[in-house]
């Protein structure tokens, strides 16, 4: 099939680079001259585990091409993917202008029967907004059809690859079969292609992510509850995972979410909620408690120090949102970080793959180190704020002999406890007992 695909953003690139490697031919489109120069030179833009051998590959098979002329890459596209950046805008709801703008675009350029495929995640009545916008200029039949996407940053190759379903929300049967046919190279060991109507599909989206969303922050109540109680929420969390209908999959407590997904995806689900005068009262205590979750550990570092971090030298292992990923969109690292300046803290940080990004937030604002251990140099503590493999297994003789006070502030529960105090460390962590 040809297909094209407007925007190369994280989904946009996963999506046009997948569907090419079972051998559509695929153009993405981007207004981003810079970035297409750099994407037509086989420079891949964003770090995602696994991608950038299947980038390479189809470029140079001719199945995978790019362009900034919208009219030039749709041309001959049976299926043209909609993969925009839909940001919250002031009030929460999702700011649809780059979205609709492409719409009002695509309708005078279309040539024959299209599917238009809206692949950002947009609220309940985008299609019917983006067909209005297409009809306006349209000589020829369309339809514009839901396909959320699932991916997971630092597995998404394998979630497109092997998707756990695939969601499609249409009207037609000429859709449908066309959708279907796309999408069967994926779904050959039998995970379903899932057909629904247009505004369910576009809900699935935002009810599976604030979902997640909730059992995560369900747990980090967990966590905080366990501190008060004595309890251990490692134990909690073994004890409640292996019910099957819980599940043992994102119950691990910590600094709170972060990403280009679920903050804005809760967030717009409690507009649209508003909009339609409903109060979705969990999705309001869920952004609430996330975004005190995220600096639970600044606490317990001031007291360490009796309340003053003046002139006080942090480590922070960790930037990004999660591992595997330079994506540092709602990073809680960053809350910290900023706190920590604003207290009179100075801080080294070091992550595999975020630096970069977290440069053109901070500057010179703070110290990026070479390596994990150089962050520890002159160091008065650590925080841990994301769980790369990196820091999971360290040489604790080289923590120990670098920092000024022996103490580690982890948020993300990667030491044993048992461990830390074999060891001799002051070892703070989320919902378990502190060690001393």
């Amino acid at each position: 099939m040809k297909i094209a695909v407007v925007g190369t953003g994280y989904v946009g690139l996963v999506t046009g680079t997948c569907f090419a490697e079972t051998g559509n031919h695929v153009t993405c489109i981007d207004i981003d001259e810079k970035k297409v120069e750099k994407l037509n030179n086989k420079q891949i833009t964003i770090y995602e585990p696994g991608l950038e051998a299947l980038f390479e590959r189809n470029i140079r098979q001719g199945r995978l091409e790019f362009t900034t002329s919208l009219e030039e890459g749709i041309k001959g596209a049976q299926i043209i993917f909609l993969a925009l950046p839909t940001p919250p805008g002031e009030d929460g709801s999702a700011d649809l202008q780059y979205v609709l703008r492409v719409a009002e675009d695509l309708g005078p350029m279309l040539e024959d029967y299209t599917v238009i495929v809206d692949k950002s995640t947009v609220p309940v009545g985008t299609a019917e907004k983006v067909t209005a916008k297409v009809k306006a200029g349209a000589k020829v039949d369309f339809e514009v059809v839901s396909n959320p996407e699932f991916l997971r940053e630092g597995v998404a190759v394998d979630d497109f690859m092997k998707p756990d379903r695939v969601v499609i929300g249409a009207e037609s049967e000429k859709s449908i079969k066309l959708m279907e046919k796309l999408y069967a190279p994926f779904v050959r060991q039998g995970n379903p292609i899932i057909f629904m109507d247009v505004r369910s599909a576009e809900l699935t989206k935002y009810a599976a992510n604030s979902f997640l969303a909730t059992k995560i922050t369900f747990m980090n109540e967990i966590a905080n509850l366990c501190e008060l109680l004595g309890a251990d929420v490692d134990k909690v969390r073994k004890g409640i995972g292996t019910d099957t209908r819980i599940g043992n999959r994102f119950l691990f407590a910590g600094i709170g979410y972060g990403g280009s997904c679920f903050p804005k995806d809760v967030q717009a689900l409690a507009r649209s909620s508003n909009e339609v005068d409903y109060d979705f009262r969990i999705l309001n205590s869920v952004m609430e408690v996330n975004e005190n979750q995220k600096q639970r550990l600044v606490d317990p570092l001031k007291n360490y120090f009796g309340g003053d971090l003046k002139g006080k030298t942090i480590a922070v292992w960790g930037l990004a949102f999660k591992p595997y990923t330079d994506d540092i969109r709602e990073a809680p690292a960053l809350e910290n970080i900023k706190t920590l300046l604003s207290l009179g803290a100075k801080v080294n940080a070091y992550d595999p793959e975020a630096m970069e990004n977290v440069k053109g937030v901070f500057g010179d604002d703070i110290h990026f180190a070479d390596d994990q251990y150089d962050a520890l140099k002159d160091a008065d503590a650590l925080m841990i704020m994301t769980e790369w493999p990196i820091f999971r297994t360290p040489e604790f003789d080289k923590i120990n002999s670098a920092l000024k006070n022996k103490v580690i502030f982890d948020g993300r529960n990667l030491y044993d406890l048992q461990q830390m105090e074999e060891l001799g460390f002051e070892y703070h962590s989320i919902g378990r007992r502190i060690v001393k």
